[in-house]
C-alpha cells in the first residue's frame, strides 16, 4: 500500500516531469555492413589466414596450425562447407557414435562431427552469402578445434566451463586469425 505522504510527492512530481523534455533518441552508430559473402570474398580471406591457399573452382583448400582445411561453396545452392579430416570412420564404435552426437549437441558448437565417404571429418554447414568474416574465421577456429579435440573433450572451443587454459588458447588462436584478415 501507498502510503499518503508518498503517493503526494508522486503525484506533486508528476507535472514538473512531464513538463521535463527529454532527451532526443540518439540511434547507435551503424556497424559496418558486410556485403554478402561470395567465393571471391572468401577466397581473399582465406588467403589473408594462408598464403598458400589452393583454390580449384568453388573449393579452397588451406591449412591452420598445419591441420588441412577445405572449403566447399555453391553460390548457386547459397551454401558452403568448411571440412577438416579427422579419421577413417572404419573401426568407429557405438561408444564413439554416441559421444560425438552429445557433442554435435553441446560441446562442438558450430561445428559438427560427420561421416562421408569412409572418412570422419569436422565440418561447419552455412548459408554463404549471410555469412560474415568473423562468423567464418570462428567457424574454421571451432572445426579445427573439433577435430583436434575428437577423442578427449570433443569441443569446438569457442565456449568451455572452467577455469583451464583452453579459453585463453582458443581466443588466441581465433584473434590472430581476425588479424590476418582484419583489412578485408
Amino acid at each position: 500500500m501507498i502510503r499518503p505522504l508518498t503517493l503526494a510527492l508522486l503525484l506533486a512530481g508528476t507535472p514538473l516531469i512531464a513538463q521535463q523534455t527529454p532527451d532526443p533518441v540518439v540511434p547507435p552508430a551503424p556497424e559496418q555492413i558486410e556485403g554478402p559473402m561470395t567465393l571471391e570474398r572468401m577466397a581473399q580471406i582465406v588467403q589473408a589466414l594462408d598464403p598458400d591457399v589452393i583454390a580449384s573452382g568453388p573449393t579452397l583448400q588451406f591449412n591452420i596450425d598445419a591441420i588441412p582445411v577445405m572449403i566447399v561453396a555453391d553460390a548457386t545452392a547459397d551454401r558452403m562447407r568448411a571440412m577438416v579430416p579427422i579419421a577413417s570412420a572404419e573401426g568407429l564404435s557405438a561408444q564413439d557414435l554416441m559421444r560425438m552426437m552429445q557433442a554435435n549437441f553441446d560441446t562442438a558448437l558450430d561445428a559438427r562431427y560427420a561421416v562421408a565417404n569412409g572418412r570422419l571429418w569436422g565440418v561447419f554447414i552455412h548459408p554463404l552469402s549471410p555469412l560474415e568474416k568473423d562468423q567464418l574465421i570462428s567457424a574454421l577456429v571451432q572445426t579445427v578445434n573439433v577435430a583436434r579435440s575428437y577423442g578427449q573433450t570433443y569441443s569446438g572451443g569457442a565456449n568451455i566451463f572452467g577455469g583451464g587454459d583452453s579459453n585463453g588458447i582458443y581466443r588466441d588462436l581465433f584473434e590472430e586469425l581476425r588479424k590476418k584478415g582484419e583489412a578485408l
